[in-house]
């Protein structure tokens, strides 16, 4: 018998990774209180981390600050793709007016 794979958004990670950080409480008390895996937890534990250090970590950002970065990130990669599309628009038309 197979369990269905859950997901838990954003907020309900970083709950309880400050469960973990602030209140002292352990990984194993956390996750068999609210009926977690443990990897997962310890996962989520060490994204957090790295992202404090400033690292980007693994998977969805838990902090506001890493994903604004990420999605600043992501418009830089966006503009960047315009740009080169444009300067090679640019240097086609360049050619076609000679």
């Amino acid at each position: 018998m197979s369990r269905k794979r859950r997901s838990f958004d954003t907020e309900f990670k970083l709950q309880v990774v400050k469960m973990i950080k602030d209140q002292g409480l352990s990984v194993g008390q956390v996750c068999r209180d609210m009926s977690l895996g443990e990897t997962a937890v310890r996962r989520w534990l060490a994204q957090f981390e790295a992202e404090l250090q400033g690292q980007s970590g693994i998977g969805k950002p838990l902090t506001a600050e890493q994903q604004r970065i990420r999605a600043l990130e992501a418009e830089v990669r966006r503009l960047r793709e315009d740009n080169d599309i444009l300067k090679k628009a640019s240097a086609f038309f360049a050619r076609e007016m000679k």
